[in-house]
């Protein structure tokens, strides 16, 4: 066992003394070690149960033959950071809980790891740091919210808080309204009910291979759920025993593929490629942008999730999972990579096979998809010489080719309010510029602004691009992941108020109607503009973030 390096022999006889002192006996310290990497915080609502689900999985970890041994990681809400200095710190926690895996899984010489994430950075946090460890790992994450009601019935989530803001706003419903819609879009523990970030990740890691099937889906309050998490906890004292398989095993070429397959079916988080191209470094993968826009070519939208459309994750449930998502796209000849293993110990192929939907309002037949390509699309031009993300699936039929004048703002916080304040007019692009990874720093989600749009009833005749990035909760013709970003010189840096810029999504075009002169010349006067920041965490991160298009890793 991978344990015995530090247990076994007589000159281990202090390290097992110091076992003792935590309540080990003989019996336990002769067993597997499962590492049980928990991100239980109060802060959190997807992690606010995590304690109960650790304590679940160790109970049955102990019934399967190993012993757990517990830890605990930071994590971020984002919707608690939104909007404000805090969101900063989202992605760049990333890195941080990478390296606190990669530190307690090689200090402490574990035979197994049980990973429960469930939110934004710490699902990528996890796998990256599990991905340097090379350990037998599995993921168990706690789940998604159930849905709120409103007043008609309708379903409520966290995006429907953020537009009614701007709603109230705008005088289209009342402050009384508004804090009915606070009160009731997220009724309990669980990562937010949508196609939003922590829920695109949760079902990623199904496709990955890195967890069993319902993953993503199953609610974090049922017993289904606790089912999963039982089953989870014995494969994983299996997989110590067996030596794998490994996340280098799972987290293959192959299977990143069959990820972003997945992700362009069900249009998912434009945060799930900066995790994935993560993911893929960390691997030693050499994987890139026109590769993930060839699989959205290729690969019809035959699932719409909030904040895509009215569905949320227990719809999707309903429909028949993730796994059904697949078996559909599996009818296109070569779509996915069905022999590649999984923690489950069958191959992907086995686990979607005789799989069919069981609601193709929810989960549609490739004949009948919303469109022939992915949810997701890979935009390139000057504005973009290294590519942009948009979030296919959101956008309006009428948005999907916009042209119109440049109205720059210099942060987040800038673009806030100025849109609350009617500086944004219909047929303009907004630009949110200096939100990179190094210009922000830390790339700040922006469902705000983009939420604003909506909620000003702008999101049929407003586009927004930006070297920042977006919740998965935002919808419309936003464009992210801008690269190269403003702060290393990239076009988006150059532009000023008034500049057309032309977007045209079905032919991957995001173009400043610039001459290379007039660019050249506006080259010439640039001086790099980043945010100030006091904070010693972000000026590391700064100086050692690469772009979005290399999955913001740090170097």
């Amino acid at each position: 066992m991978l344990s015995d390096r530090t247990k076994k022999g007589i000159e281990r006889a202090p390290h097992r003394s110091l076992m003792r002192a935590t309540g080990m006996t003989d019996e336990d310290i002769r067993k597997p070690f499962i590492a049980i990497c928990n991100s239980f915080n109060e802060v959190i609502p997807g992690h606010v149960h995590l304690n109960k689900v650790a304590q679940l999985i160790k109970d049955e970890v102990r019934k399967a033959g190993g012993t757990p041994i517990e830890f605990n990681l930071i994590g971020v809400c984002d919707g608690i950071a939104m909007a404000h200095q805090g969101m900063k710190f989202s992605l760049a926690s990333r890195e941080l809980i990478a390296d606190s895996v990669e530190t307690m899984l090689s200090a402490h010489a574990f035979d197994a790891c049980i990973c429960i994430p469930n939110c934004d950075k710490i699902v990528p946090g996890m796998v990256m740091g599990a991905l340097r460890c090379n350990i037998p790992t599995i993921f168990c994450s706690g789940g998604p919210m159930a849905v709120g009601k409103g007043r008609n019935g309708e379903d409520l989530d966290l995006n429907s808080v953020f537009e009614a803001v701007a709603a109230c706003t705008a005088g289209k419903i009342s402050e009384e309204e508004l804090h009915y819609v606070e009160c009731n879009a997220c009724p309990g523990a669980g990562s937010c009910s949508g196609m939003f970030t922590a829920n695109s990740m949760n079902c990623l890691c199904e496709v990955l291979g890195l967890a069993l099937p319902g993953n993503g889906t199953l609610l974090a309050l049922s017993e289904e759920r606790k089912e999963m998490w039982r089953a989870a906890a014995r494969r994983a004292v299996e997989m110590a025993k067996q030596g794998g398989p490994l996340p280098r095993d799972l987290i293959t070429e192959a299977a990143i593929d069959n990820a972003f397959t997945c992700d362009m079916a069900m249009g998912g988080s434009s945060n799930t490629v900066l995790h994935t191209l993560a993911f893929a470094a960390e691997a030693g993968l050499d994987y890139d942008l026109r590769r993930i826009d060839a699989i959205s070519r290729r690969t019809p939208n035959i699932c719409k999730v909030a904040p895509s459309s009215r569905f949320h994750m227990h719809d999707v449930l309903r429909a028949g999972g993730i796994m059904t998502v697949l078996a559909e796209i599996n009818k296109i000849p070569g779509a996915l990579n069905t022999e590649v293993p999984t923690v489950s110990g069958k191959t992907l192929g086995e686990q979607m096979e005789g799989l069919s939907t069981q609601d193709p309002v929810v989960i549609r037949t490739i004949e009948n998809a919303y469109s022939q390509d992915g949810g997701l699309a890979v935009l390139f031009g000057n504005l973009a010489e290294q590519g942009g993300i948009v979030k296919k699936a959101g956008v309006l039929p009428e948005m999907m080719v916009h042209r119109g004048p440049a109205v720059i703002f210099e942060s987040q916080e800038a673009a806030c309010a100025g849109i609350l304040a009617d500086k944004v007019k219909p047929g303009d692009v907004v630009v949110i510029r200096n939100e990179g990874p190094k210009g922000g720093p830390g790339m700040q989600e922006m469902l705000a602004p983009t939420s604003y749009i909506m909620g000003k009833g702008l999101g049929n005749c407003v586009a927004l691009i930006t070297d920042g990035r977006f919740s998965g909760a935002t919808h419309g013709a936003c464009i992210g992941h801008v690269s190269p970003e403003a702060a290393e010189g990239g076009l988006i840096g150059l532009l000023k108020d008034g500049d057309i810029i032309s977007i045209d999504i079905p032919n991957r075009s995001l173009v400043a109607e610039l001459s290379e002169e007039e660019i050249t010349a506006r080259r010439a006067e640039w001086k790099p503009t980043m945010q100030e920041i006091s904070g010693k965490w972000l000026k590391r991160y700064r100086k050692l973030a690469s772009n979005a298009s290399r999955g913001a890793v740090l170097q």
